[in-house]
């Protein structure tokens, strides 16, 4: 893994993303280096040669810069994070994630965080203290050895669901994203979840190219087919709203 720290110049972006305001992304790349990731993207602005998921720029002066805009910047909704997992294995050592809710509590801005990781626990005294905050997992199959294609250097399944367990014990307003949809069990994802959150938002596979070697390889194709998408969309779908829990197709 290629490490780094970088300078930045703002760090609380404006975001098109629907019911967010702004973004803060305290790292550029992600340890969880997931074999789907829309975010290696990213590779084409920062000139990177490593693939992704195998390097990682902190934005060392991130806090002190979010300090700065928070005194000129209208309130609103902050996404935590939306192309880098603000938990991935770095931010134990770094702690740029927290320190940047530190620096966004006395402003009381509404939080969201997204992340595939029980290291977020750690940070549940600051959860606490917001007035407004939803916290999300990303699970995306029921079934570990399929994570363990997909996503092999990110928390098991198991590990992610006690995650939800705990916060939920907690008071925290919790919701899973289930994007992209990988092979699952409908019946076993909507049990697997039920009482552990409020709402669900599911997505498919968006970017199929960057994956169909791997599904290829694991004799996997059926799972990558529009209309295993929408079937298992519409089954998630149902079985949520069975149990009480709102969902979002975003497909």
């Amino acid at each position: 893994m290629k490490i780094r720290e970088i300078l930045v110049k703002t760090v609380l972006t404006k975001t098109a993303i629907a019911s967010y305001d702004y973004c803060i992304n305290p790292y550029v790349g992600c340890g969880h280096g997931c074999r789907y990731c829309y975010a290696s993207f990213m590779r084409r602005f920062t000139n990177h040669r490593e693939p992704w998921g195998e390097f990682i720029d902190v934005k060392a002066n991130a806090p002190q810069i979010l300090e700065r805009q928070l005194r000129r910047t209208k309130k609103g909704v902050v996404a935590l994070s939306t192309v880098t997992d603000p938990y991935q294995p770095i931010e134990k050592d770094y702690g740029m994630t927290r320190k940047c809710l530190q620096i966004l509590l006395p402003y009381q801005y509404p939080i969201n965080i997204l992340t595939r990781s029980p290291l977020c626990l750690r940070d549940l005294d600051l959860f606490k203290e917001f007035r407004e905050i939803e916290i999300g997992i990303t699970i995306t199959t029921h079934e570990e050895g399929w994570r363990r294609i997909f996503e092999p250097h990110s928390p098991p399944i198991v590990e992610r669901v006690r995650t939800l367990e705990v916060l939920s014990e907690e008071g925290m307003k919790t919701y899973a994203f289930i994007g992209p949809i990988l092979p699952m069990n409908p019946e076993e994802m909507v049990k697997m979840l039920d009482g552990l959150v409020k709402e669900v938002i599911i997505d498919r596979m968006n970017y199929p190219f960057k994956v169909i070697s791997i599904y290829r390889k694991a004799n996997l194709d059926r799972y990558l087919e529009d209309d295993y998408f929408h079937r298992i969309g519409l089954e998630l779908k149902e079985g949520f709203e069975e149990k009480g829990i709102s969902v979002t197709l975003c497909f």
